[in-house]
């Protein structure tokens, strides 16, 4: 009888605890953001409503959004190139364009978890072209923990190019990264060797349907993506540090180059509003909380909405390709 109720019970269990933490660490982020803001505010004499309109009247509006506008588009196009590869890769020969609507679409329910987003790619996959689910789950794993190292790696290069130009406090705290780069590269080399080693071929998890795309991924998959990635990196580093100049932040891109890549890990974590990426922003620049909080709510959010009125304009064709006459 236990047997047969706890895998109901567990994951209940599991779900409810990581919504109470998540819920935590947006409170504390929210916390924290307000009282940095309250504290700049009252040094001012001002309300908090006074003090954000006037930062709010100082940001340079109309080139931020054309830069904006300009970058959410390249992002969506390098992000459904990587997609496209990684099925041809891995499970079928796909064309760019027939992944237009998947990662457009998926866009709209990132909006509340980018995870699950993925989720709703591998449904779209499975019901539009019988991809099996369990294919389409490990290329969504492939795909998230390329995502990781490919930040990893970007923050330990950062850090050796832009690493001098880091204020001492910051320099101390983000020196623990190369001690974290070690150990991912460590961790990664150990991946690798035990899903495509001669040792471990007739291992139990190994063989486990869900990492079907570790088992195919050789190192120059690893690469690939790596390298399809990193345009948006680059890019992002140019546009960060010209959209923190239109909110009145001076910063140089060797500095972003070193700061981003953590501040974008901060992002994944699926916080309302990117809380955790918000709170990371004024950890980093606490010298301008007004025009770094505004920046950054308006920075993550805009890119979030952006995206989801591109998925909003493939949604049709989403739908037609899912549920074919049954969508009208």
């Amino acid at each position: 009888m236990s047997t047969s109720e706890s895998p109901e019970v567990t994951p209940k269990k599991s779900n409810r605890v990581g919504k109470i933490l998540l819920f935590g660490i947006a409170i504390a982020c929210f916390y924290y953001i307000y009282t940095q803001l309250d504290g700049a505010a009252s040094e001012e004499d001002k309300t908090l409503i006074e003090f954000m309109l006037g930062v709010l009247s100082t940001i340079e509006w109309v080139p931020w959004l054309l830069m904006m506008t300009g970058y959410c588009l390249f992002y969506f196009s390098i992000d459904t190139l990587i997609i496209t590869k990684a099925l041809n890769w891995f499970i079928k020969d796909t064309k760019y364009t027939d992944i237009l609507p998947i990662r457009a679409s998926a866009y709209i329910i990132s909006m509340f978890n980018e995870q699950i987003g993925k989720g709703a790619m591998a449904f779209y996959l499975n019901r539009r072209d019988r991809v099996p689910g369990w294919e389409v789950t490990s290329l969504m794993l492939f795909i998230m923990f390329c995502e990781i190292f490919y930040l990893l790696v970007w923050a330990t290069i950062g850090l050796a190019i832009g690493g001098q130009d880091l204020p001492q406090d910051l320099s101390e705290k983000f020196g623990l990264v190369k001690y974290i780069a070690i150990g991912g590269a460590i961790f990664f080399i150990l991946w690798v060797f035990f899903f495509r080693g001669p040792l471990f071929q007739n291992n139990r998890i190994r063989n486990l349907e869900i990492f079907h795309a570790f088992r195919l991924a050789k190192l120059k998959h690893y690469g690939a993506f790596f390298l399809l990635r990193s345009p948006l990196l680059i890019a992002a580093v140019f546009v960060y540090s010209t959209a923190l100049g239109f909110f009145g932040v001076p910063v140089s891109s060797m500095i972003l180059l070193a700061l981003l890549p953590v501040i974008f890990f901060a992002a994944t974590d699926p916080t309302p509003m990117r809380a955790a990426a918000i709170a990371s922003w004024i950890v980093l620049f606490p010298d301008y909380p007004g025009e770094i909080a505004a920046f950054g709510i308006l920075q993550h959010n805009f890119f979030i909405l952006f995206n989801a009125v591109i998925g909003l304009m493939f949604l049709p064709r989403a739908n037609k390709e899912l549920f074919g006459d049954q969508s009208k």
